[in-house]
């Protein structure tokens, strides 16, 4: 009988990581014995397990570890961080260690040591004294690459607390939950976190545009409230077909009823557009004063729009080069402390993929399987608002008091 001993430390208990691990073992068919435990007594206190599992095999432990890893566990007396030379560009040592997007540490020179700029799925790469998540695109020929699991310590976002706004929005998705609750708790965190001096971004789907929530979102952007916006061509070409023709997707914004040649209206928008070069010269020329695309660019946040095979156009500004699309967003949300995904699948999943697991994610859409989506592909920290995202924000907005 083999056998190995694990440590993990944080809010085991009321985040169920604890029960997660144990369910973990004996579904490997292993054994433990829960060797020493130390449970917080009060709100803010973390709890320690030492675990040891019984394996009929070396095999058996080595393959349970990484899944372990991943959840917040380490080996006790772990071992020296194990690097391999990268033989060339793109391309990783065959045993490399696959990040997620957790915070997580290497074990080197007797310390644990943070790795910067997390996110799933990539690898990490050690730079002089740093330890930084790099995709495997971005690897160099002779970049060090982090081997193996033994070395690594990760740490799943604990449980929010019950005297924390948030805590009422766990990630299940239900369409049952208090709509005005969920309204009054985002409006508090974005407050909260414009009074700090944070940074809140807003992924935003055209679907916001046909449903009437631009004005509001456009307050939100003007008043200091978002710091960011990601996108794609799509809600940009019908923020400017509302404000030149008054119809998104050829449809009359106030009467709700199709205009004769309305369906080419987002095309004229679109030649509009690049009969002046790109939306901020059109602003500069004096011939586009509000909307959506005009609050982003006179506000002057960051704001990038990726393209997509389905592009109309594509606008002047629309970014078509996916990886470069993919190092902007990233930038973006660089040091973000909240994220709205604003009925867009499409880019709140690639979103997702490049958000750290603590970062505060909303997703609002009418779609519950949106959420169960992002959460399948690994941003289990989204939360799920099914709604109308137009009412939604003109709700959001009421509450901030923002006139639009």
């Amino acid at each position: 009988m083999k056998d190995i001993t694990i440590i993990s430390e944080g809010h085991l208990i009321d985040s169920g990581i604890l029960s997660d691990m144990l369910n973990l073992i004996t579904d490997e068919n292993l054994d433990y014995r829960i060797e020493k435990i130390d449970i917080g007594k009060i709100v803010n206190e973390t709890s320690r397990v030492e675990i040891k599992i019984f394996g009929e095999d070396t095999e058996s432990l080595d393959q349970i570890l990484p899944k372990l890893t991943a959840i917040g566990a380490y080996e006790k007396g772990a071992v020296n961080a194990h690097f391999e030379i990268s033989n060339k560009d793109a391309h990783a040592p065959e045993g490399f260690y696959s990040s997620t997007n957790h915070r997580t540490e290497v074990y080197e020179d007797n310390s644990w040591n943070k790795v910067s700029q997390q996110r799933m799925d990539a690898v990490i790469v050690k730079k002089e004294s740093r330890y930084i998540c790099t995709k495997i695109r971005d690897i160099k020929k002779g970049d060090a690459i982090l081997c193996g699991s033994e070395s690594i310590r990760v740490y799943p976002p604990a449980a929010e607390k019950k005297d924390d706004g948030f805590a009422f929005m766990t990630n299940e998705v239900s369409s049952e939950r208090s709509y005005d609750v969920a309204v009054d708790t985002i409006a508090a965190e974005l407050k909260h976190i414009k009074s700090k001096g944070g940074k809140t971004v807003v992924v935003c789907g055209p679907v916001v545009i046909h449903t009437g929530g631009a004005p509001a979102l456009a307050a939100l952007i003007r008043e200091g409230y978002l710091q960011g916006f990601l996108g794609g061509n799509a809600v940009a070409v019908h923020d400017l077909e509302t404000y030149y023709y008054g119809t998104s997707l050829g449809v009359d914004m106030k009467s709700g009823k199709p205009t004769h040649g309305g369906h080419n209206h987002h095309m004229r928008a679109i030649n509009r557009i690049n009969g002046y070069g790109s939306i901020k010269e059109a602003i500069d020329a004096g011939d586009l004063n509000d909307g959506l695309m005009y609050q982003v660019i006179k506000s002057d946040i960051p704001y990038c729009l990726a393209g997509s095979i389905r592009d109309d156009g594509p606008l002047p500004e629309t970014v078509n080069d996916m990886i470069e699309a993919q190092a902007q967003y990233s930038e973006i949300i660089k040091d973000t402390d909240m994220i709205l995904m604003l009925s867009s699948m499409l880019h709140s999943i690639g979103t997702g993929n490049m958000t750290p697991s603590w970062v505060k994610t909303v997703c609002i859409d009418i779609n519950p399987a949106v959420v169960t989506k992002l959460a399948d592909r690994g941003t289990g920290q989204a939360v799920g608002i099914v709604s109308d995202v137009g009412l939604f924000l003109i709700a959001l907005a009421g509450r901030l008091g923002l006139d639009f």
